[in-house]
């Protein structure tokens, strides 16, 4: 009887053992789905390439796979954007259970950088958590003034906004688009800043790469600006795509509208995009009307084809058109800016190879802007002027990243060409010239060409990782058309420069919350064209009228930077303290010997090198995440500029400014409200010698908020500048009346937002 029990229990284990075996064997022979999902940012990853005994493949546009799970055996992940991971067999047995796979990608990114989202879903968290306006911009030197350490120089009160990061402007900073196109403007005066040729309502993030860390997309002497368009997207099946806005402001009557539309299946996405914006006058807080009208008219479409599963190839055609574009701090105003950008990018991967991918971008870009004094209230009369100018860029550059386990290595050549052409027409109205019509060559059909060389290592691990980049670029320039005034005063306008940059530095964790970083970096920058070769025109930040010099030395940047990082579940806080030594700072002086061509201008500046200049400060950004409902930001940020020869400040350097946040997610995500507070000091550390004068400090509140009905639709209402306070920006352009009265900020808006999202 006990040999009949022991023996019952003796098959009892071994038919569940044997059971257990056949289980196993058929729970493994069946195919099975899991998501790949980036750990940092808690989005699927699309477009992985995936290799597991002998099957391969790529995550498809929700970053899903499907495989035949084995015993033993790793799961190997490649992606042009992340590199390459290694998924042993326990990690990967988790994965099936739970159904997808949280990845952390080591990217080694070059600090200080940031990535920010410009179109996420309605209802999603913006990348590194940092908001945009929902408000659809027409202007993206507009947009990135939200991201904390960059303010823009505002000659209108509703168009061209030039971004200024840490105190570094205009050519100082490199604004490209998909890491290689740009714009020139045409306008003498920088009315058309690259910023305002930016397709807003195609581009998906900005990566702000600050310093002259990361020299991969050109010359950045003081930074990068990187505009990411929309990347191509594939579906197994034809499926169509959308999204749409409006908006709408009570001050100003701005009306902004925008969309995209288009079809993709498993070989082509094909969408096309339009933008439309305008606004009137609106009033500050003081009552006072300020002129600020504009239109803005942007359309165009992206292709991307996938040529096989290892080559894709990419189109962009956009086309910009302003018109009618109130800018009161000038002699003249926009009448017409016209702007055609066309790239084609393409790209191969290698997998199972030291080289991951090949990328080759060709660009080119035409500006063609006219402006005029017809609408300037002007009395006396003396002269109906306009100037009707253009710009030619085009380019290209090819890049070979190298992978070696968790290191990788970027390395190409770039090259870029860049020309103007412009003419100044003066029909003269009172005194001795009454009735002549005089013509003034504004450019000088003036060319620079810029070719380089590039290379870029990331190395690192869990706990140290850091990152060497180089370039050495050449820059030659040239006149085809010199002015004979010009010539007398430079009899040589060719120069040409070679100019090699280097960074290198790391970051080291310290504890699992806790990192350190150091970077260095030296870069020299070639003058512009409008430096070189401007031909007496006010174009800085007084009435003086400008001259270039072709025989500017090259600027130099020694920069460093000191970040302290810590991130926690809920706690998020960088410091980031910067410093820069600057040699032959490109700056002017007034020269009493010169005439200017205008009898209404005080004299001729004249662009010149300082020897010594010094530019130093911080940023701080604390994120916390307070309770369920709440979470709060707040950033400050200081520059300090000093010219070491004068003993006198640099101009156009904005003053300390403090930004906080209260965020609110209620009723499932669907009610989300907001108070910005925005607080700027006074600034009273100015430029006497150009004209500057102190701005008083200023409070300013908004507040908004977004109702979410379903996943796929928005609706925002705020109001800004809640208590209508009268306030200007330090970098806000006096209007040229007899008033100089600054361009003040909008008083109190009401404003509405609504966007359907189907991307």
């Amino acid at each position: 009887m006990r040999f009949y029990k022991l023996n019952s229990r003796i098959r009892y284990v071994y038919y569940t053992f044997i059971f257990m075996i056949l289980y196993s064997s058929l729970s493994f022979s069946q195919e099975k789905t899991i998501q790949i999902i980036n750990q940092e940012t808690k989005q699927p990853v699309k477009d992985i390439f995936y290799n597991y005994h002998n099957e391969s493949g790529f995550s498809n546009t929700i970053g899903q796979i499907s495989i035949l799970p084995k015993e033993e055996g790793s799961l190997f992940l490649s992606h042009i954007q992340f590199g390459k991971v290694e998924i042993d067999s326990e990690d990967l047995k988790m994965a099936f259970e739970k159904g997808f796979l949280e990845v952390q990608f080591i990217t080694h990114q070059l600090s200080p950088v940031a990535v920010y989202r410009i179109h996420p879903e309605p209802g999603e968290s913006n990348y590194l958590d940092v908001s945009t306006q929902d408000k659809l911009e027409h202007d993206a030197g507009d947009l990135v003034t939200t991201i904390a350490g960059i303010s823009s120089v505002r000659k209108s009160a509703a168009y061209g906004f030039d971004p200024v990061l840490r105190g570094f402007k205009y050519d100082q900073l490199n604004l490209v688009i998909d890491g290689v196109q740009t714009a020139s403007a045409a306008c003498p005066n920088r009315m058309d800043p690259a910023s305002s040729q930016i397709p807003v309502n195609m581009i998906t993030e900005v990566e702000v790469l600050k310093g002259p860390y990361s020299l991969r997309y050109g010359n950045a002497f003081g930074g990068t600006l990187n505009f990411n368009s929309s990347r191509p997207e594939f579906s197994e099946k034809f499926t169509p795509v959308g999204r749409i806005g409006t908006s709408y402001e009570s001050n100003g009557n701005v009306f902004r509208t925008e969309g995209v539309a288009g079809l993709r299946d498993k070989s082509v996405d094909f969408r096309v995009f339009g933008s439309y914006s305008t606004g009137k006058d609106y009033k500050d807080g003081e009552g006072v009307l300020i002129p600020a009208e504009f239109y803005r008219l942007n359309w165009g479409t992206k292709i991307g084809f996938k040529l096989g599963e290892k080559q894709r190839l990419g189109i962009l055609l956009s086309n910009n058109r302003a018109k009618d574009v109130d800018f009161p701090s000038l002699p003249m105003d926009l009448r017409d800016d016209n702007t055609w950008l066309l790239n084609g990018t393409h790209t191969a991967y290698f997998f199972n190879r030291k080289i991951t991918s090949w990328n080759t971008t060709m660009y080119f870009t035409k500006v063609n802007h006219l402006m005029d004094n017809y609408d300037k209230i002007i009395n006396p009369r003396m002269v109906d002027a306009e100037t009707d100018a253009s710009t030619l860029n085009f380019g290209g550059r090819t890049e070979i990243r190298f992978d070696f386990g968790n290191n990788f290595l970027y390395t190409g050549v770039d090259f870029r060409s860049e020309s103007s052409e412009g003419e100044r027409t003066r029909k003269m109205l009172m005194g001795p010239m009454t009735g002549n019509t005089l013509y003034d060559n504004v450019w000088q059909d003036a060319k620079i060409i810029r070719s380089g060389i590039f290379a870029e290592y990331h190395w690192g691990n869990e706990t140290l990782n850091g990152a060497v980049s180089g370039r050495l670029d050449y820059n030659e320039a040239e006149s085809d058309k010199p002015d004979s005034r010009f010539s007398s005063v430079y009899p040589d306008l060719n120069s040409a420069y070679l100019n090699p940059s280097i960074s290198f530095g790391g970051t080291k964790r310290m504890t699992e919350r806790a990192s350190i970083g150091l970077w260095l970096g030296r870069a020299k920058r070639s003058p512009s064209i409008s430096e070189r070769y401007i031909n007496f025109f006010p174009v800085g930040v007084d009435p003086y009228e400008m001259l270039g010099n072709p025989q500017l030395k090259p600027e130099t940047n020694n920069q460093a930077d000191l970040v302290f990082q810590f991130n926690s579940p809920k706690t998020n806080i960088n410091l980031d303290m910067f410093v820069s030594f600057l040699r032959n700072y490109i700056s002017s002086e007034i020269d009493p010997d010169l005439s200017p061509a205008m009898a209404t201008s005080p004299g001729v500046r004249k662009f010149t090198n300082i020897d010594k200049a010094f530019i130093t400060g911080f940023e701080f950004v604390w994120k916390q995440q307070i309770s369920a409902n709440l979470k709060h930001d707040l950033s400050i940020f200081y520059t300090y500029g000093e010219d070491q020869n004068l003993n006198e400040p640099l101009p156009e350097i904005p003053p300390l400014e403090i930004k906080y946040a209260l965020k609110g997610s209620f009723l499932k995500n669907k009610i989300l409200p907001e108070i910005l507070i925005r607080q700027t000091l006074k600034q009273d550390r100015i430029a006497v010698s150009y004209g500057e004068t102190e701005t008083p400090a200023f409070n300013v509140v908004d507040f908004k908020l977004t109702y979410l009905p379903v996943k796929k639709v928005s609706f925002t209402a705020g109001i800004l500048n809640v208590f209508d306070v009268a306030y200007y920006e330090h970098l806000a352009r006096s209007v040229r009346d007899v008033s100089k009265r600054p361009i003040y900020s909008p008083g109190r808006s009401f404003y509405f937002t609504a966007t359907i999202n189907f991307m």
